[in-house]
């Protein structure tokens, strides 16, 4: 099944929306065809947005699953870029 990835940069200031929905952003998640994720941090170590990567059958797939993310949902992002992903190497 292809991969695709998920850039996902936080609007600024925003880290009172992340904390508010995150444990239904994790919770969801956990659910959904994810192959990896965490969040990206800001110079301060505070979370600032996240990446995925998630397994999908098309394109359409994967915005579907963004849009039907808690964090999405909250208005949390200010951007978000999706693409196609192939893992090449992996020391997981």
């Amino acid at each position: 099944m292809p991969q695709f990835a998920l850039v996902c940069i936080d609007k600024p200031n925003s880290l009172s929306v992340r904390m508010a929905a995150r444990e239904d952003h994790l919770a969801w998640v956990r659910t959904q065809p994810l192959k990896l994720g965490g969040p990206f941090l800001d110079e301060a170590g505070d979370m600032a947005g996240s990446l995925m990567i998630i397994e999908a059958e098309d394109i359409e797939a994967a915005r579907a699953f963004s849009a039907a993310d808690p964090y999405t949902k909250a208005g949390l992002w200010e951007s978000v870029d999706i693409r196609p992903f192939r893992v090449t190497l992996a020391n997981l």
